[in-house]
């Protein structure tokens, strides 16, 4: 297993949580904290759940551009990811020309002088 392909899993993963705690949220201010009560300030209670999820958002987010940068510097040191050898000319087959085939029916060319 490469270490892009583990750089690819972990990014499907972060990405996917990323998803998962922006769903919850609501955009006016209401989200998981509204949906438990506790309108006034609660300390270390369900009014912090908004500073929770805004932070994890913000950490998924930097950690998932980490990934995709980190996995772009894996793609180009994998020497199985290099260039083509389509486009390498040492790699391309000398051009071995073979006559072509005669059709049946036809005959054989040769030279008698006429």
């Amino acid at each position: 297993m490469s270490t892009f392909t583990i750089f690819l899993a972990l990014i499907v993963i972060v990405a996917f949580l990323l998803v998962v705690v922006i769903m919850v949220q609501n955009p006016k201010g209401g989200g998981l904290s509204s949906s438990f009560g506790g309108s006034g300030q609660q300390v270390g209670g369900v009014k912090k759940t908004g500073d929770f999820l805004d932070k994890s958002t913000w950490t998924l987010a930097t950690l998932l551009l980490v990934l995709i940068l980190l996995s772009n510097v894996t793609i180009m040191d994998d020497s199985s990811y290099g260039e083509s050898r389509v486009f390498d000319e040492d790699a391309l087959p000398e051009n071995t020309a073979t006559p072509p085939a005669q059709m049946p029916g036809q005959q054989p060319e040769s030279d008698n002088g006429q």
